[in-house]
């Protein structure tokens, strides 16, 4: 058996030297790992690179870039995409696989989701805007560019901002950041300390934001505060628009601080002194100011006279004499009118003025124009159930009451005798100066028929006349117009009447004797039957039918018994009818 001698031991060493060198070198050369080699040729577009493995690979020229300089000797780092090719046997590489690698690894260990950078913004691409942040290229979404959206991004090509890194995407190998959030958060801390610091009646500086119908939002640096329309100016204002913008600079007070609901009131005419607090000296009662019409109301007109100071003429102060419906009727917006201030409330803001005491009141002259007992001409121009208006002149209307048209009829209606338009002569009963009122006769201008009336039918004429009407109790005769007389059923005739209209029809002419006639009451009693009655029998009845109460003569001149006698008869059928000359029954 042979014997084996044993290997030196420098001999062993460098046998173990090479197998752990030949392990290292397998360990080194794996797909995907970024090596360092040397060029050893360049041939053509490629270039050879000898990275210590058993077969040089190649890389090509253009990874180089146009402008690069290579030559044989140059130390290179590439990557190892594959150890051996399947078709042609030997090492593929890559540079600039190798190059965005080590880019990467850079970037992963620069920056970190969260961190704050600074880049300038390259160029606009769809969905946002390309970032250079140092020599890497980030992606700013349109949606993280400003706090609200922005719909041109190209303005914001080549301004530097800084940025806040809010997503590292491997897969992508990128950078995603976002200036929103940096603005957010730089508001929210000074929204902070401005709700920490404001106090009621601070003064600040604000920019129009944003314009409502109820007011306006402004800027206050970082934190919004409400402006209402109540108060922005001392004086009327329809809409906000009327006096701000947006993006318009000014000053306003704090009002109020909410720091449970972040929420603050601000004051724009509080930045003024209020007008009404000297209003009294500035407009004393009485005095009389220049205004223009402001606002139209249907129950008067808004007159600015001054900046902020707007007073309210009802529309029972424009005229002395007219009859104003609606303030629209006499006045427009924009007017320029003399007023005089009627009285002031400075607590409740309110001026009350009046454009009719600018003129002459017609009514401290008119019982000069019209003084009772005179006769006047004028048209009814109007009727109520209780009379009729007659206009004296423009404005100045009197009143005929339904009591003062006729001294003969019942007037119901001032209709049944004088119409819309007519002229009438009427005399002036009486003046009210202090309420405006003129009371006027109709009936006073014409000589009363009833002066006259015991003259023309004397107790015991005989008269002729048509019934006129028949009631229950008797028939009234029409004896001339105007004046009636009243047959009662006892007087119609010497037989017994039970109903008058058995006797009598309407129309019908009778002959009848005067029995009783009273001035005061108006009224004139009448006895059919007493055509025939004696000289002495007529006397007993015109007796008994003024009241008195002799013995009747014969049971024939006897009165009813019903009404307490003759007398006693025509007083209760006087004052039971409601009648009007003419009215037919």
């Amino acid at each position: 058996m042979a014997i084996r001698k044993p290997t030196p031991p420098t001999e062993r060493s460098a046998m173990m030297a090479e197998m752990l060198s030949g392990c290292a070198t397998e360990s080194k050369f794996k797909n995907g790992s970024i090596v360092t080699g040397t060029v050893s040729a360049i041939k053509d577009d490629d270039v050879y690179i000898d990275i210590g493995y058993k077969s040089e690979g190649s890389v090509g020229l253009n990874e180089f870039g146009e402008d690069a300089d290579v030559k044989v000797g140059d130390k290179v780092t590439v990557m190892l995409v594959q150890l051996e090719n399947d078709r042609t046997g030997t090492v593929e590489l890559s540079k600039r696989r190798a190059d965005e690698k080590i880019r990467w690894e850079k970037i992963l260990e620069r920056y970190a989701e969260g961190s704050v950078v600074t880049g300038t913004i390259k160029s606009a691409v769809r969905g946002g805007l390309l970032v250079k942040i140092d020599d890497v290229e980030a992606f700013l979404p349109g949606s993280q560019v400003e706090v609200t959206p922005v719909k041109d991004l190209e303005p914001y090509v080549g301004q530097t901002f800084d940025f806040k890194v809010i997503k590292i995407s491997n897969e992508r190998k990128n950078l995603i950041v976002s200036r929103r959030e940096l603005i957010e958060g730089t508001l929210a801390e000074k929204k902070q300390q401005l709700l920490d610091t404001l106090q009621k009646g601070d003064k600040r500086k604000g920019r129009v934001k944003n314009i409502t119908d109820f007011g306006a939002f402004i800027d206050l640096d970082g934190l919004d505060g409400l402006l209402h329309i109540t108060d922005m100016s001392w004086g009327r204002i329809k809409h906000p628009s009327e006096l701000l913008h947006v993006g318009q600079e000014l000053d306003v007070m704090v009002l109020d601080v909410d720091r449970d609901r972040e929420r603050i009131s601000l004051g724009l005419k509080q930045m003024t002194e209020n007008p009404w607090s000297t209003i009294q000296d500035q407009f004393p009662v009485g005095s009389r100011v220049s205004g223009k019409v402001v606002n139209l109301a249907a129950y008067g007109a808004f007159v600015e006279i001054a900046p902020g100071i707007e007073g309210l003429v009802h529309i029972s102060e424009f005229s002395w004499t007219k009859r104003i419906a609606r303030a629209s009727d006499m006045l427009s917006i924009g007017d320029e009118v003399q007023v005089v201030v009627l009285s002031v409330d400075v607590e409740n803001q309110k001026i009350a003025l009046g454009i009719r005491q600018t003129q002459v009141n017609p009514w401290d002259t008119v019982q000069d124009r019209f003084p009772v007992g005179s006769k006047i001409k004028g048209k009814v121009r109007n009727f109520t159930a209780y009379g009729a208006f007659v206009e004296l002149e423009e404005g100045i209307d009197g009143m005929i009451h339904v009591s003062d048209m006729s001294w003969t009829r019942k007037i119901n209606h001032p209709s049944e005798c004088l119409q819309k338009g007519q002229e009438v002569e009427a005399v002036v009963l009486d003046v009210n100066t202090k309420e405006q009122r003129i009371s006027l006769g109709l009936k006073q201008a014409q000589t009363d028929p009833w002066a006259e009336i015991s003259a023309r039918y004397p107790v015991g004429a005989t008269v002729k006349g048509k019934v006129a009407k028949i009631a229950s109790f008797g028939a009234f005769i029409e004896l001339e117009d105007g004046v009636d007389g009243l047959v009662h059923i006892s007087q119609i005739s010497d037989q017994r009447i039970e109903k008058v209209k058995d006797a009598l029809q309407i129309g019908q002419e009778v002959e009848a004797r005067v029995i009783r006639v009273d001035r005061g009451e108006r009224r004139i009693g009448l006895s059919i039957r007493a055509m025939g009655m004696s000289d002495a029998e007529l006397k007993a009845l015109e007796a008994e039918a003024a009241g008195e109460t002799p013995e009747p003569i014969s049971a024939s001149t006897a009165g009813s018994d019903s009404f307490g006698g003759l007398g006693a008869a025509f007083d209760n059928a006087f004052a039971s009818v409601e009648w009007q000359p003419g009215e037919v029954k």
